[in-house]
């Protein structure tokens, strides 16, 4: 039971100890089993939303097509049926999104409960740190893949104006297909977020301290700490990065590293990058920039743009040159 510990002191005392945090393979005991199986369902689910967003390419030619030639029935037609099964899927990553947000809830709720540390959480509990960890990973995940294809934004404000010309002329669309104003208002301005899903969890975990002032804040801020410490111990220490089965891990576990920052830095009222934070951000970084360029930039750019407190005052000069754009 002491080795999380002496991950966690690794820096003071220089003692590595022989902790794992099982990424890959930790199972529920009995005490976790029920939440486990409710997240896990919106784990399953995750992986379609993940594939069917990487598949997503848009209507963006028919879009085109429809713009330049107005007067032409036939085209406009083609154009609306090529939109709007893509809004039916744009609708789902949305209610998606909420749903993940409850999962988080969920985990939080086990994770911050009084009566154990958070050291002592993530080493009782560790098939739920994991699955903690995927939602960060699959958050991340879908940013990445939604701000490298601007036809999500542009499928949705094409229906959108489509929608209201077809109200203002009384013509009916397909009622099965379309999304009413109020849902199209929120998914717009989910779509508009460059990072939607790291948002949704943001303001999750915010709503979750808010709305539960008999959990203390530190049991929230300290959960994720520890999550961010323990992952760059596991990336920076040979001894544990050689157990990782995948080469894939290493980046799950940067992706997590970053997730958690990102969320303490919302929760955290002084953030992540002050002095005083639980977070070792110098050694963060310096293991982020350790990686292949290619697999850390976004990441990085998360940092440095999706963060609430890096350009605070508070902020070193040190870490602020660490994340320039070179």
């Amino acid at each position: 039971m002491g080795n999380l510990i002496k991950v966690l002191s690794r820096d003071i005392d220089n003692n590595a100890g022989n902790f794992f945090l099982d990424f890959e393979n930790a199972q529920p005991s009995p005490a976790e089993q029920q939440v486990w199986e409710e997240v896990n369902e919106v784990l399953t689910e995750a992986l379609v939303v993940l594939q069917e967003l990487q598949a997503y390419s848009g209507a963006g030619e028919e879009i085109r097509q429809a713009i330049q030639r107005p007067g032409e029935e036939r085209v406009q037609e083609q154009a609306w049926a090529a939109v709007v099964p893509l809004v039916g899927k744009l609708k789902k990553f949305y209610q998606f999104s909420l749903k993940l947000e409850c999962s988080l809830r969920s985990l939080l709720v086990a994770l911050t409960r009084s009566g154990s540390s958070p050291t002592q959480h993530l080493e009782h509990e560790q098939a739920l740190a994991r699955q903690f960890a995927q939602i960060l990973h699959f958050t991340l995940r879908f940013d990445e893949l939604k701000m490298t294809n601007p036809a999500i934004q542009n499928d949705f404000s094409y229906y959108r104006r489509t929608i209201s010309r077809m109200r203002i002329n009384n013509l009916a669309a397909d009622e099965g297909n379309e999304v009413n104003n109020e849902l199209a208002n929120r998914m717009s301005l989910f779509y508009a977020n460059a990072t939607p899903m790291l948002k949704t969890l943001s303001d999750g975990t915010t709503k979750f301290v808010s709305d539960n002032p008999d959990v203390p804040i530190e049991n929230t801020t300290d959960c994720l700490s520890t999550m961010a410490c323990v992952c760059k111990v596991m990336l920076e220490t040979p001894e544990y990065r050689s157990r990782f089965a995948s080469d894939e891990t290493i980046l799950f576990c940067l992706r997590v590293m970053v997730g958690v920052i990102i969320l303490y830095d919302y929760v955290h009222p002084a953030g992540a990058f002050v002095k005083t934070s639980g977070i070792d951000m110098k050694g963060c970084i310096r293991v982020l920039k350790e990686q292949p360029p290619s697999s850390v930039e976004g990441l990085l750019n998360a940092l440095r743009y999706t963060t609430k407190h890096l350009n605070d005052e508070t902020t070193s000069k040190q870490i602020r040159n660490m994340l320039q754009v070179n």
